[in-house]
């Protein structure tokens, strides 16, 4: 198991925390592989995109506007956090109840 976000988020830690196994890859460091954000995106579409982070804000109308594919591989930290790939291959976002229930059967 994967999870995808960065290395001082405070959800991303409290994932990896309830998934020891599980290896927090730090997307700054590392960005998504093309394969797995076209994926991602084509699961959860605009939710991928984080339009509340301060990277957001930072961006002018020309840069919002272009496509979410491109604003994510030009700027890592816009993806919503963290992506999760399970051992099956699924793909989770985030870190709500929904998500803690499918991987950790609570």
């Amino acid at each position: 198991m994967k999870i995808y976000g960065l290395k001082n988020c405070d959800t991303c830690r409290k994932a990896a925390k309830a998934l020891p196994a599980a290896e927090l890859v730090d997307i700054r460091a590392t960005p998504l592989e093309p394969a797995l954000r076209q994926a991602a995106h084509a699961r959860f579409g605009a939710a991928l995109l984080n339009t509340r982070s301060t990277t957001w804000r930072g961006l002018d109308d020309a840069e919002r506007s272009r496509p979410a594919l491109d604003l994510l591989a030009d700027h890592p930290a816009l993806m919503k956090r963290p992506l999760i790939v399970d051992d099956q291959g699924a793909l989770h976002l985030g870190w709500g109840k929904d998500v803690q229930a499918a991987l950790l059967g609570k």
